[in-house]
C-alpha cells in the first residue's frame, strides 16, 4: 500500500497479539514503529531494527509526553496513531465509579491525551488516526457495560476528532473487529484456538475468530494512501457479525414447522 514507507507509528497496545500483528505489518511495509505498552517484558522482546519500545500508562501524561519525545529522537517524526490498547475490567451492573473512571480513563482519554501530544507532528506530516472500536458498541451483551459503554464512545470520539483534525490534514478512522484471536480469548480458553472457533462460529458468517494479521491488514489500509479520502468511518472487520442479526447463519422457518 502507498504512503507507509519511511512513516513511523505509535502503537499503544503494541506487545498484544493484535498489536504485535499491526507492529509486524508495519515493519513488513517499511514504516518505523514505536511499541507502546505497559507489558514492558513483552515490548522489549520485540524491539528490532526500525521498531522501538516504549513503556507507557495511558493514564499518565508523563508517560504520553515521553513516549512521543522518545519517537522523535528515534525516528525523527510521527506519522500514525493506532489505539490499541484497551481495559476489559467490567462488572456489568455491580462496576463501582472508579471501575468507570478507570476503563474510560484507559479506553478513551489515554487516546485523546496521546492525539494531543502528537498534534503537531500529525499535522505536519498530514498523518492518520486508527482508534479502535468493537463490535460490542452496537449491542448489548449480557453482563457487559464498561466495555461495550466505552468503545461506542471511541466511535463517537473518532467522528468528533476527524471533524476537527480535518482542517490540520488529519485523518481519524476506527476499526471494529469481531471475536479475535486475541490475548483475552488466549485467557479465557487457556490457549485454545480451536474453542475459540467453534464458539465463535454461530456469531460470525465466516464461522470462525479473525486472525490478528486480518485486523493489521485492515489498519494499514486506513493509514495507507489508499484510503486518502476516508476519514470519520467505521470500517467493521467482523466476519459478518454485524450483517448476520439475531437469526444467526441458520434457517429459522423451518423451526416452525418441526
Amino acid at each position: 500500500m502507498r504512503g507507509l514507507k519511511d512513516k513511523v507509528a505509535i502503537v499503544p497496545g503494541g506487545a498484544t497479539k493484535i498489536g504485535q500483528a499491526i507492529v509486524d505489518a508495519f515493519a513488513a511495509a517499511g514504516t518505523k514503529v514505536m511499541i507502546a505498552d505497559i507489558n514492558e517484558e513483552a515490548g522489549r522482546t520485540l524491539a528490532r531494527d526500525g521498531v522501538g519500545f516504549c513503556r507507557c500508562d495511558l493514564r499518565s501524561d508523563e508517560d504520553i509526553a515521553g513516549l512521543c519525545a522518545q519517537t522523535r529522537d528515534r525516528f525523527g517524526r510521527i506519522d500514525f496513531l493506532v489505539n490499541v490498547a484497551a481495559s476489559y475490567l467490567d462488572n456489568a451492573a455491580a462496576s463501582t465509579r472508579a471501575e468507570w473512571l478507570e476503563s474510560f480513563d484507559v479506553n478513551v482519554v489515554g487516546s485523546v491525551m496521546l492525539m494531543q501530544a502528537a498534534r503537531a507532528d500529525l499535522a505536519k506530516n498530514r498523518g492518520a488516526i486508527v482508534n479502535f472500536g468493537s463490535i460490542s458498541s452496537r449491542v448489548a451483551q449480557t453482563g457487559r457495560w464498561l466495555y461495550p459503554v466505552s468503545k461506542a464512545a471511541i466511535l463517537q470520539l473518532t467522528r468528533n476528532q476527524a471533524m476537527d483534525l480535518a482542517p490540520d490534514g488529519i485523518r481519524v478512522n476506527a476499526v471494529s473487529p469481531g471475536w479475535t484471536w486475541s490475548n483475552i480469548m488466549d485467557q479465557l480458553t487457556h490457549g485454545d484456538r480451536a474453542k475459540t472457533d467453534r464458539v465463535a462460529a454461530p456469531f460470525h458468517l465466516m464461522g470462525r475468530v479473525a486472525n490478528p494479521a486480518e485486523i493489521a491488514s485492515a489498519v494499514l489500509f486506513l493509514c495507507s494512501d489508499e484510503a486518502s479520502f476516508i476519514t470519520g468511518t467505521d470500517l467493521c472487520v467482523d466476519g459478518g457479525y454485524t450483517a448476520m442479526g439475531p437469526e444467526q447463519a441458520k434457517p429459522a422457518i423451518p423451526l416452525l414447522m418441526e
